[in-house]
């Protein structure tokens, strides 16, 4: 089987998720630039999961390009995905509407842990339909960048409950991780 449609599908989902959030701002009822003060972690939360949903995107895009081959076992794990990330619009306003607080926090990192996992297990489904030596298992690697986002994410829900602003820098410094770009598969589809 082919990757194109569980790549369209999947696209799809991510614009229907960015158009969910992007609601989720409302605009204020003033027409003075102090109305917008307010609305400030609403905006702030919108633009790390944006961030956070383009990252899976550009990634999810990739490894696609990267796949031989898939089977009915990546198309569930595929689909776990983006149940954690469709939740990531809850979650995003959650977090900005109570303005960074401690449980907000420590559920949206409980989110970006989940979709990391949820990740990590497509990875491991699309590598059991491929060779070790292929081109997808040696863009993969080791995946150090993958484990070391897991463990920041947990390392940040555990300091919501005492510092959440610790916990809010964790999650945009994984973002930043991520917002560099990972050429490993990228230079495996030009070989």
């Amino acid at each position: 089987m082919e990757s194109n449609r569980l790549e369209a599908f999947s696209d799809g989902v991510l614009a229907i998720i960015i158009t969910i959030m992007v609601l989720e701002l409302k605009a204020p009822h003033a027409a003075e630039w102090s109305a917008l003060k307010p609305l400030l972690p609403v905006f702030v939360s919108y633009v790390l999961s944006f961030v956070y949903v383009g990252i899976y995107w550009n990634n999810h895009h990739h490894l696609l390009k990267a796949t031989q081959r898939i089977g009915g076992g990546v198309l569930w794990a595929n689909l776990h995905l983006l149940f954690w990330l469709s939740l990531f619009p809850f979650a995003t306003s959650y977090l900005g509407e109570n303005h960074f607080a401690a449980a907000p926090t420590a559920f949206y990192g409980i989110i970006l842990f989940m979709a990391a996992i949820a990740y990590t297990i497509l990875v491991r489904a699309l590598l059991r339909h491929h060779d070790r030596d292929s081109h997808l298992a040696r863009a993969i690697g080791s995946d150090i960048k993958g484990y070391a986002s897991l463990v920041l994410y947990l390392v940040g829900i555990g300091f919501s409950f005492v510092l959440p602003w610790v916990a809010n820098a964790l999650y945009v410094v994984v973002a930043v991780i991520w917002l560099v770009p990972d050429t490993r598969i990228a230079r495996q589809i030009v070989k």
